[in-house]
């Protein structure tokens, strides 16, 4: 009979520690499940934080991004890049917007966001423009998108924080209007269509049809952060195009490389032309392999019929979920399930942070937020009975913990 293998602890002493991490170091993965080193196999309901499109280990990406290393891997800026251009008409085509600028992260999506919109401002001669972003927002961690973002607490010890922003309220268009009132210096409205770390905090397709009017009557752009929620997580390409509008800028990244870092900025017609050569650029944004990445992950949610797929099984999963939370939404302690598609949010009415190490010793993988937030964003590959797994898996361990006494 053979030994046992030893266990491996998860641990990385000499990684700067940023991250509140679970004691689990991830080996390899198979669609929507992966295995630790331990040999542990967990279902992926977290999709590395709505990145893993495909799940991993697909069949149609993996061989692509082999043949697109044996090949080349990074060119810089200074020459054309093919694939750039593929999948800029691709996003283009799909948005009905304009043209495209290419990063690696959404975090820098969203600063070049944030740098069209000042430049904007710049180029009307408004000396110092100014931006409406929004209460619970989460645009990134650099100096700008946190002073962009709505949260203190992951600001905190980073003043001074950058100025040249107004904070409103989501879905009150009378608040925004009030906060704006008589300022010549608003350029530009910057807000993620459904908030993510914010605890999945969806804006009203009428919200969103008044917003756009107002950006229109005034001037401004209408910069959709579309990061966490676009790249057809809610069954649409973007989340916005269910209110059916068009932004000025939208920012993207996380799910559009289903795993390599890839980041966009799309510009329709009154930003399209703002930056020119020398106002913005990047070393790794839009390099061959991260480009072939984006151009196969669209292909292949095409070909597969990803999104009706996801918008089918993203409301299975939520009718699941109602069905075995049934008993905690009317008494109060579970005060909603939202959200859309594959992006849903179980908002508890207790902190529950404990739940992600509990449900990955029941072998499922989730995220919590906003504190009281359980998380789903797993790939837009999960079936429906990977769906009801999900629910058989989390659903005992939420009313466990609503149970519980502090």
């Amino acid at each position: 009979m053979n030994a046992p293998h030893p266990f491996i602890e998860a641990a990385s002493p000499h990684v700067m520690n940023t991250y509140g991490r679970l004691p689990i170091a991830l080996s390899h993965g198979q669609g929507c499940r992966v295995w630790d080193v331990n040999g542990k196999v967990y279902l992926d309901a977290l999709g590395g934080i709505a990145v893993n499109t495909l799940g991993h280990n697909h069949p149609k990406l993996v061989p692509a991004l082999q043949d697109q290393i044996g090949k080349i891997i990074h060119s810089c800026n200074y020459y054309h890049v093919p694939n750039q251009e593929a999948l800029a008409k691709k996003l283009v085509e799909l948005s009905g917007m304009s043209n495209v600028f290419f990063c690696s992260t959404g975090l820098e999506a969203n600063e070049a966001a944030l740098k069209l919109a000042r430049k904007f401002g710049h180029d009307k001669g408004i000396e110092r423009p100014e931006i409406v972003v929004y209460e619970k927002a989460f645009h990134g961690r650099s100096i700008a998108t946190l002073s962009a973002t709505g949260n203190p607490k992951v600001q905190a010890g980073f003043g001074p924080l950058v100025e040249g922003f107004i904070r409103v309220p989501i879905n009150n268009i009378e608040a925004l209007k009030a906060a704006t009132e008589g300022n010549p210096n608003v350029v530009a409205v910057f807000f993620e269509a459904i908030q993510g770390e914010g605890g999945i905090n969806p804006m009203h397709l009428d919200y969103l049809r008044d917003l756009r009017t107002l950006c229109d009557e005034r001037d401004w752009l209408m910069m959709i952060d579309e990061v966490q929620c676009g790249m057809g997580r809610t069954g649409k390409w973007f989340a916005h195009q269910w209110a059916g509008i068009v932004p000025d800028v939208m920012p993207l990244a996380k799910g559009l490389g289903s795993g390599v870092p890839v980041g966009a900025v799309v510009a329709g017609p009154k930003a399209a032309k703002i930056f020119q050569p020398g106002n913005h650029g990047t070393t790794f944004g839009g390099n061959p392999l991260a480009m072939r990445a984006g151009v196969e992950t669209i292909h292949i949610m095409e070909e597969d019929g990803l999104l009706a797929h996801a918008a089918a099984v993203g409301a299975h999963l939520k009718a699941g979920l109602e069905t075995a939370l049934a008993a905690e939404l009317a008494a109060g302690t579970v005060k909603e399930i939202r959200g859309q598609g594959l992006m849903l949010g179980i908002d508890l009415a207790k902190p529950c942070g404990v739940l992600t190490q509990r449900a990955a010793d029941a072998g499922l993988l989730i995220s919590v937020t906003a504190d009281s937030v359980v998380r789903l964003v797993p790939p837009l590959i999960l079936s429906q009975a990977e769906a009801d797994e999900i629910v058989a898996r989390l659903c005992p361990l939420i009313s466990a913990l609503l149970k519980e006494t502090p």
